[in-house]
């Protein structure tokens, strides 16, 4: 039987199939099948079938994972249109709905927050914690200092404010200071608020969308 195997994998080889589609026909291992064609050597014409197929074979791929991120893009906003109802009439909610509007990130679906202000960076964290759910340990903090600032001291200051530890604090970003910057002995930087959640982003583009039809306008 191995051997009527070998034989059909080395005529299948020899007009120019792949490996993975050997195998969904022999269903053998793919390091047996890599001993028995080890010594076959396709033609130029061959290859080009054979990389044709993987081009055809990675596209179609390629869409059915866009269009599975479509529906459940769809659907996440959806549900998020209908939660909005038990959300709407609490001031976090739309207090932080409407300052990530005005000052998130809006592409990739990275959620990144920024700003100077401690205030508005606790206000951020309480809503991401209480009205998001987001989870401790998703949290990753970035800040944008001056070379003139105290990067430890900056760093503690933040980790404070946000009572996130340093450990999930990203590499802190330096930058030139100008001479207005240096006047303002004040300032401590911008920090950064950075959640890596698709499904979170897409729900809070749903309760955007819900909000704006609520209110009339789209």
């Amino acid at each position: 039987m191995k051997f009527e195997e070998k034989i059909e994998a080395i005529k299948l080889r020899k007009s120019g199939v792949g490996y993975s589609e050997i195998l969904r026909k022999i269903r053998v291992s793919k390091s047996t099948l890599s001993i028995w064609l080890k010594d076959i050597e396709l033609n130029p014409s061959q290859k080009e079938r054979l990389f044709k197929g993987r081009e055809i074979s990675r596209y179609a791929g390629a869409k059915a994972r866009q269009r599975m991120r479509i529906e459940k893009t769809k659907e996440i906003i959806k549900e998020a249109k209908k939660e909005l109802n038990s959300l709407i009439d609490k001031e976090l909610f739309l207090s932080g709905l409407m300052l990530y509007w005005a000052e998130g990130a809006k592409t990739s679906e990275v959620i990144k927050f920024s700003n100077s202000d401690p205030l508005m960076i606790k206000l951020m964290m309480r809503w991401f914690r209480e009205i998001c759910g987001v989870p401790e340990s998703k949290f990753r903090i970035a800040l944008h200092i001056h070379e003139l600032l105290s990067r430890k001291n900056i760093e503690e200051y933040w980790s404070k404010t946000t009572n996130i530890p340093l450990g999930q604090f990203q590499k802190t970003f330096i930058k030139p200071t100008s001479l207005g910057q240096r006047r303002n002995i004040l300032y401590k930087g911008t920090c950064v608020i950075c959640v890596y959640d698709k499904d979170l982003f897409r729900k809070m583009n749903g309760w955007k969308i819900g909000f704006l039809e609520k209110i009339g306008i789209n």
